[in-house]
């Protein structure tokens, strides 16, 4: 029964972790496609992000907050064979959260000429703001039964909705982009948020189908008599609210940055060049445009982490359904698994795009390729960022909600500070807001490593999970860079960039088989991993 649990487990993070990359993978394509498309460059780009900002909290929520909170609650009364009990949750989760969601929707549009006026000073971006606007309640109901079915131990209505949403998303916004060509730029991006708009109410029309589809499989499976001690509807209500509100707020943490970035950065950047740029149509249009160039960064940074928003989303009912059964040891390998395998992938994506910040942006934005500072320091806070997922994810399972958002809270504090210092000062500009969120997440990941911590014994093999996939990250990135060096003039940039991607990889995975960074139960959680550690034992590179 535990191999077949551990096994459960990995397998939810690798359905997740497919989705989540397609989903960056996807999302990456689209902003490229846009971003070089004649009249919106890094000036349409930051309108875009104003939008998308908001769409990214709307996707956390769908995919974090909501699910956690739901799953977090499904998966202790399933591991108890409370189905019914589960499945009352579920229907007081999708009234108060359709709720919830339509009363956003509604209240974003109206307030949207007030929010792209007074709080970005940027007051176009409200035409953005209004198409995104109803995506707020489908994102709500579909976020329910993503986290319903994550607490019934099945990531496929998570993964499956996700991917095609984000499919959606990148064929329509490209469609409708150009549909816009020769329009003002802000009006381009208004398209580009329809677009994300009407992908969402396509995923949720899927989940719909597999609801219904699905639910009659557990509903056989609930045998079990509904208790008459059962919480009434309100108050059931209220134990949901008092859940989700603490996991939504933490989820945040992935994007907080970028949530102040937005906020911040236009107002500051407008205050740093008041005495340089002459008119207030100049000094948005530049405030938009080193926005654009920090946007098209983080859209990079953010594939990697992918792989650690799938340990998040499926930490919580693991470790739930394990401390509700006592199994401790359980969860802490859960953990420490987490942990090692996120910083094992992230490590080199980090040294692989700070080796090749700018021929990267070249290759990527050829019509809009600055900021290649700015992205080596993004990748170095995306390391950060990384492992922060899965500690929150660990604390939301084990019952200390409240401690992310505490970290979060502190850290946006130091964030916001080192904004308005930072960005004001034009020498240093759009540096202060990588900068700042590098600190921001160092302060996170101080709090929340403390509380895990000390709420339940897990370990961390610092020699394989920290020291080796540094130094072997080090070795690719020196080897990588030197290529780069020694070929770019003969082949060109684009061709060396994607022989060095491909060499890096092969160089890390040398470097770790040969620093032997996994041992013999680590390859057996990998699918067809007992066979790869077979075929090392016999090359001699494993000793059995």
């Amino acid at each position: 029964m535990k191999k077949e649990k551990k096994n459960s487990f990995v397998n939810n993070v690798l359905m997740l972790m497919f989705s989540q990359v397609l989903i960056k993978i996807l999302g990456l394509i689209y902003r490229l496609v846009i971003t070089n498309i004649k009249g919106f460059g890094d000036l349409g780009n930051g309108y875009y992000s104003a939008g998308y900002q908001v769409y990214s909290v709307l996707l956390i929520i769908s995919s974090q907050g909501i699910p956690g909170a739901v799953s977090k609650l499904v998966s202790s009364k399933v591991a108890k064979g409370r189905y019914n009990e589960a499945h009352r949750i579920y229907k007081v989760s999708l009234l108060v959260f359709s709720i919830i969601g339509a009363f956003s929707s509604i209240l974003l549009f109206i307030t949207s000429d007030f929010v792209a006026t007074n709080i970005l000073n940027v007051p176009d971006v409200t035409y953005v703001l209004k198409v995104l606007s109803p995506a707020i309640f489908f994102v709500c109901v579909s976020a329910v039964i993503r986290g319903y079915f994550a607490g019934l131990g099945t990531m496929k209505a998570s993964s499956v909705s996700q991917a095609l949403e984000q499919l959606f998303n990148c064929v329509l916004t490209i469609t409708l982009v150009y549909a816009f060509v020769g329009k003002e730029a802000y009006i381009m991006a208004a398209g580009g948020t329809l677009a994300t708009t009407l992908a969402i109410l396509l995923s949720f029309s899927y989940l719909v189908i597999f609801y219904k589809k699905n639910i009659k499989k557990y509903k056989e499976d609930s045998k079990e008599k509904i208790n008459k001690e059962n919480p009434t509807t309100w108050k059931l209500s209220k134990i949901i609210l008092m859940t989700a509100i603490p996991l939504t707020i933490g989820s945040v943490i992935s994007i907080i940055s970028n949530l102040i970035d937005t906020v911040t950065v236009s107002n500051c950047i407008q205050n740093a060049y008041q005495g340089i740029l002459g008119t207030k149509e100049l000094l948005e249009q530049e405030a938009m445009r080193l926005n654009g160039i920090l946007n098209k960064v983080l859209t990079l940074t953010n594939l990697p982490l992918a792989v650690n928003l799938s340990f998040y989303s499926a930490l919580i009912p693991a470790i739930t359904a394990s401390i509700s059964q006592k199994d401790y040891k359980s969860a802490s390998k859960k953990i420490s698994f987490s942990v090692f395998t996120s910083l094992l992938i992230v490590i080199p994506c980090a040294v692989g795009f700070i080796a090749l910040a700018d021929p990267i942006l070249r290759m990527l934005y050829p019509n809009a390729s600055e900021g290649a500072y700015v992205f080596q320091i993004a990748a170095i806070q995306m390391v950060f960022l990384a492992i922060n997922h899965v500690y929150q994810g660990a604390l939301f399972g084990l019952g200390k909600e409240y401690t992310p958002v505490v970290a979060l809270l502190i850290g946006s504090v130091v964030k916001v500070i080192l904004n308005l210092i930072l960005i004001r000062n034009p020498n240093i500009n759009i540096y202060g807001a990588v900068i700042s969120s590098l600190i921001c997440q160092l302060v996170i990941f101080g709090i929340i490593y403390r509380v895990t911590k000390k709420t339940i014994d897990f370990k961390i093999n610092i020699k394989n999970a920290v020291a080796k996939p540094i130094l072997s990250g080090l070795v690719m990135g020196t080897i990588i860079f030197i290529f780069y060096k020694l070929v770019n003039t003969i082949l060109g940039n684009t061709i060396t960039t994607v022989i060095c991607v491909f060499l890096g990889m092969i160089v890390y995975t040398i470097s770790i088989i040969l620093f032997k960074t996994l041992e013999k139960e680590d390859f057996y959680l990998l699918p067809k991993g007992e066979k790869i550690y077979n075929m090392l034992v016999k090359l001699k590179l494993y000793n059995e």
